[in-house]
């Protein structure tokens, strides 16, 4: 078995999307309209997908009180003070890093929605 996606209740599923498109290099691989507005992004990659909707008989969750320890992405990044500074510009919240540990370098954001976002690049490559 191979994960193909995993999916996240978002207030606004196609600006979420646009805005991965945009930042952090996702194409659209599948868009659906109301209600749930649904969008299937593949990363880089394109080997995994990110599904971001809004189903109206759900709560949307509140992403920005959810500690980024219990819930986040995690992104591989070549140059992570760039890709920081570069995504603050375009809305996302720094909450911590770069930083280093055992050779892995770390940094961890929150997209404009709240959702945990972290950048990682590893000493050794896990993937």
């Amino acid at each position: 078995m191979k994960i193909e996606h995993v999916a996240f209740q978002v207030a606004d599923p196609a600006a979420m999307a646009a805005w991965y498109v945009e930042h952090l290099g996702f194409t659209i691989r599948r868009s659906g309209e109301g209600p749930a507005f649904g969008r299937f992004l593949a990363d880089g990659s394109g080997c995994v997908m990110l599904e971001l909707y809004r189903n109206p008989a759900a709560p949307v969750p509140d992403y920005r009180s959810i500690d980024p320890i219990l819930l986040h992405v995690a992104f591989v990044c070549d140059d992570l003070p760039a890709t920081v500074d570069r995504l603050v510009v375009a809305g996302a919240e720094r909450l911590s890093g770069p930083s280093q540990s055992g050779g892995d370098q770390f940094a961890m954001l929150r997209d404009p929605w709240g959702l945990a976002i972290q950048l990682v690049r590893r000493a050794e490559p896990m993937l």
